[in-house]
């Protein structure tokens, strides 16, 4: 971003969680039980994620969510201090994400919502304008509330389901991909360590690679990605370099451990595409 340019200002709706991360060998097979080598509390949710992830590739960010009123709560919102919080407390449990992490960096994910559900319940508590950001780890009447304000709106399509509304920008992979069941203006299909692709109407438009890391945790790679287009593409840049730049951040984070603690910033992102 030049920097005679003011911060660019994103609003993220989205999810709490605190992962709750086992490192094993490989995954376990259907009715199998492994030994875990390590186990950690992270803090994560795919809304969170992205939002810091935005911030640190130097948005300014708001993030709207909910989290319980329980010890969870905290742990969740610990690297979050430095955004501009809309953060609801409501009686159920904060979210929470069981993730399995193998030596390869590949992983197996579930997510318990708990709070996160209740955030179309507080939907006159917050009101959207400008650029919004949203994923799938929220019910489907929270991305309506984002949509009805919002005058640009990126969905992450993750965890896979139909949209219930229409984008500007859908972030998917594959399998997202065809459940989503919906058009956007613009499609950016990842393709793991192959890169990713920009469609529009379904047409390529734009497409890059990834570079190449030692893959350590893929949690938040996706997270990374999105949070990257979408800033960069909201500062102006064209879209293949939007979208390479994307690549770098998700790559990087591919090679960290744990979901926030991955996340680049702008210089580390410039860094490998340089190298």
């Amino acid at each position: 971003m030049p920097p005679d340019r003011p911060p660019t200002a994103l609003t993220v709706v989205g999810s709490v969680n605190l992962d709750l991360v086992a490192r094993v060998e490989r995954l376990p097979r259907p009715g199998e039980t492994l030994t875990a080598t390590a186990y950690e509390r992270i803090a994560g949710g795919k809304g969170a994620n992205q939002a810091l992830a935005a911030a640190r590739l130097g948005a300014d960010v708001r993030f709207v969510g909910c989290v319980g009123r329980d010890a969870y709560a905290d742990e969740a919102l610990a690297n979050l201090g430095g955004l501009r919080l809309d953060v609801f407390d409501v009686d159920a449990p904060t979210g929470v994400a069981m993730i399995l992490v193998d030596d390869d960096g590949e992983n197996e994910i579930v997510v318990v919502p708990g709070a996160n559900a209740e955030l179309p319940r507080l939907a006159d508590r917050w009101e959207v304008s400008g650029a919004v950001l949203c994923q799938l780890e929220v019910p489907d009447a929270a991305l309506e509330h984002a949509r009805a304000g919002a005058d640009w709106l990126c969905v992450n399509a993750a965890p896979a389901r139909p949209l219930p509304v229409g984008a500007d920008l859908v972030v998917a992979n594959r399998y997202e991909l065809d459940a989503i069941g919906a058009q956007a203006g613009l499609v950016a299909l990842t393709l793991g360590s192959d890169g990713a692709l920009l469609l529009e109407d379904g047409e390529e438009v734009a497409r890059a690679a990834a570079p190449s890391v030692d893959a350590v945790d893929g949690t938040a790679a996706g997270d990374a990605f999105t949070a990257c287009l979408v800033v960069s593409l909201l500062e102006g840049r064209a879209r293949g370099d939007a979208l390479r730049r994307a690549c770098a951040a998700g790559a990087v984070a591919a090679s960290r451990f744990g979901a926030q603690p991955s996340l680049p910033t702008a210089d580390e992102v410039d860094a490998i595409l340089r190298a």
